[in-house]
């Protein structure tokens, strides 16, 4: 095959215009795959510490003001109980500019057949949701930069708030 003089050169030029696009694809499918990374990191802590939130309750282990109120006020909170947690959703809040990341709503589902009072869910889901966030700080090492109550929770990308446990 003979090529003539009018295409010398177009084939390298094509093949950089390839290579050029391919390399551009590929690192934005790094750069997703790295968020989706962040995520499910940050929902598996979450998740880590709503069991631990709820075996605090199996094993009656309590900071003590926190025993003292349960001792006096909600007794019932004391002793062990079944406490599963169901699921954990994160609702996409889109990017907050306070913080300029963008904004994930957890929300935990829980089920605990023996505890019917709303105090006591009240109580137990504040802690379950406490723990949640301390367990996303924890494992972004973001302690440093959010409260007492790692309320909101943080990630390079990403902040984290929680809303009520939902019981079902």
């Amino acid at each position: 095959m003979i090529l003539s003089n009018d295409f010398k050169g177009q084939l390298a030029i094509e093949y950089i215009f390839w290579l050029g696009i391919s390399f551009i694809l590929i690192l934005n499918m790094v750069n997703m795959a790295t968020d989706s990374d962040e995520l499910n990191r940050a929902i598996t802590a979450a998740r880590s510490g709503a069991i631990e939130g709820a075996n605090m309750n199996s094993f009656a282990v309590f900071p003590e003001k926190s025993f003292d109120e349960y001792e006096s006020n909600k007794e019932r909170i004391n002793f062990p109980s079944s406490i599963r947690i169901l699921r954990i959703d994160a609702i996409n809040c889109g990017f907050n500019v306070s913080y300029q990341k963008t904004k994930i709503q957890l929300i935990a589902y829980v089920s605990a057949p023996g505890i019917s009072q709303k105090t006591y869910r009240d109580s137990l889901g504040s802690r379950i949701n406490y723990f949640m966030r301390r367990s996303i700080s924890k494992s972004f090492g973001t302690e440093n930069i959010t409260n007492s109550l790692y309320n909101p929770a943080f990630s390079p990308k990403y902040v984290f708030t929680t809303a009520d446990v939902r019981w079902v």
